[in-house]
């Protein structure tokens, strides 16, 4: 890609702002119904992997959301050089 066409990308403000939305009614929905969940979690078998669903869910959610916010402001991540021998 030519260095005009990176400069004149889009920057994913609409997906940010939904990421940042959804994450944030996660967690005002978690907080919320701490007893609810807190009964549900504790109830042993299967359930037990609520706790872990519920991890990965939100930790998709806020990395989505944190990725696009960097990518909004122009911080990217370095690209590495290979090193000939």
């Amino acid at each position: 890609m030519s260095s005009y066409a990176e400069k004149t990308r889009k920057k994913p403000v609409g997906i940010m702002v939904l990421t940042g939305i959804i994450a944030t009614g996660l967690y005002v929905a978690l907080l919320t119904n701490q007893d609810l969940i807190n009964a549900h979690f504790a109830k042993g078998g299967l359930y037990a992997f609520l706790p872990i669903a519920t991890a990965f869910l939100f930790s998709f959610v806020h990395g989505s959301f944190t990725g696009h916010f960097w990518t909004v402001l122009g911080v990217e991540a370095s690209k590495k050089k290979k090193e000939g021998k």
